[in-house]
């Protein structure tokens, strides 16, 4: 039973599985983009290691990523939330019952987990999908959230700026991300040792992330230091 997301967030059929369901009009351009995933690097990495990806990070996840996505839900609201890039569902323990979730990821064999650890009923579905291309109408959502994700789409500002248009005016997007180190040699270094990294892991160690979020059109409200001023937590505004 597919299940259809609305602006009010109400639950108008059963779970999507993994991969489907429907988030509102799809034209055939958003549609020949959606064919082009397949081919994606991004889908195609992440594909791959989903098997792997949190026995990969376990000890991080332990050790500090845990008390990051604690601190991140802090600012959690809802009621209708979109996450993005929601990979295995290692957010999903976070959320409160009052939200209602969807939850969007490129790779479809990291969905398939996120749909094991699913421990709440208010999840309308996950979907395979391109936050470049996100295929819900304009204002849909009251939140967005993020996890270490615009380090690794194609084009950040573009899937920024979707985020932009899926949110409510003055809704809010909540990011943890870990950027480029403002400090003149240690950015040089980050400069130095990206290629190295997204050849590795496909994850960009100096992209300006705040800087980017700004000139999608968000207003940041807040932009907490987690960890020296490489990893941070953002809140942003949609203007009304």
């Amino acid at each position: 039973m597919p299940t259809s997301v609305t602006r009010a967030g109400t639950r108008r059929a059963g779970r999507c599985p993994a991969g489907t369901g429907t988030g509102g009009a799809v034209t055939p351009k958003g549609l020949a983009k959606r064919e082009k995933m397949n081919t994606k690097p991004e889908k195609i990495r992440y594909n791959r290691i989903a098997p792997l990806y949190d026995w990969l990070e376990i000890l991080p996840e332990r050790l500090v990523f845990r008390a990051w996505r604690r601190r991140l839900f802090h600012f959690v609201q809802g009621p209708l939330i979109l996450e993005v890039g929601i990979g295995t569902g290692k957010n999903l323990p976070y959320y409160p019952d009052r939200v209602t979730l969807v939850g969007v990821d490129i790779s479809e064999r990291m969905l398939i987990r996120a749909t094991r650890k699913t421990i709440t009923p208010n999840v309308l579905g996950f979907l395979t999908m391109d936050a470049q291309t996100l295929a819900f109408p304009d204002g849909t959502f009251d939140q967005t959230l993020s996890t270490f994700v615009f380090c690794s789409v194609y084009d950040p500002i573009q899937g920024l700026q979707e985020l932009l248009r899926v949110l409510r005016p003055e809704g809010k997007a909540l990011f943890l991300e870990h950027v480029r180190p403002e400090s003149r040699f240690r950015g040089k270094w980050f400069d130095r040792l990206n290629p190295l990294v997204v050849s590795i892991m496909g994850a960009h160690i100096n992209r300006p992330t705040v800087r980017n979020i700004r000139q999608a059109g968000f207003i940041v409200e807040q932009e907490i230091n987690l960890w020296s001023d490489i990893v941070k937590l953002i809140v942003a505004r949609k203007p009304k």
